[in-house]
């Protein structure tokens, strides 16, 4: 049997492995074993994505729209779009609301906001500060980047509001037990054994 197979008897106290366990002895029942827990929470893990947004959100920054796979550059864009550096570095600041870690973490609604509005003030007062360099060429651009990062980080802030995804991780919990026989014979009435 593997080394991490852990025998019990009836009452849930761990016994030691039976006579031939190392032969792959049958089981007396042959129950389908249950999947690991572990995998389970490992691909929930890696859906819980909110990183993704922001590289979607740096290219939307540059004017650019993902035509069959690839980010196309669009003329239209090009008065409103941003400069690589000014996309890159609004991506890198949401990027400390929009990642794994946040997502399950425990947050409560005022640290949310306080969290939410400081990404968003800072990004203001970056594009402010490097207008230039960021390719900002009105006001409007300043708005437009203040509700999309606020935007952003309120949403993704309040998915792991109060817990929620880290109970949901560890909710996801499975056994997969190996039940064996005691040579020791009992009665049908007397479940405690000989006397």
């Amino acid at each position: 049997m593997a080394p991490s197979t852990i025998y019990v008897d009836e009452n849930n106290n761990q016994v030691a492995p039976p006579a031939g366990a190392q032969q792959q002895a049958q089981p007396a029942f042959n129950y389908p074993p249950v999947s690991s827990g572990g995998g389970e929470k490992a691909d929930l893990l890696d859906k819980i994505r909110p990183d993704l947004i922001v590289e979607v959100l740096r290219h939307k920054l540059q004017g650019q729209e993902l035509i069959n796979g690839v980010w196309v550059e669009q003329p239209y864009l090009k008065d409103r779009a941003l400069t690589a550096t000014g996309a890159n570095d609004l991506a890198n600041l949401m990027l400390t609301s929009s990642s794994q870690n946040v997502a399950i973490s425990k947050l409560k609604d005022h640290e949310i906001k306080l969290r939410a509005h400081s990404v968003a003030k800072t990004a203001q007062r970056m594009a402010l500060k490097n207008w230039a360099e960021y390719g900002i060429t009105g006001t409007d651009q300043l708005f437009f980047i203040n509700e999309i990062v606020l935007g952003n980080s309120i949403i993704t802030l309040k998915q792991p509001e109060g817990g929620g995804i880290r109970a949901l991780l560890k909710g996801i919990t499975t056994e997969n037990r190996t039940v064996v026989e005691s040579g020791e014979k009992k009665g049908f009435f007397n479940m405690g054994g000989r006397r």
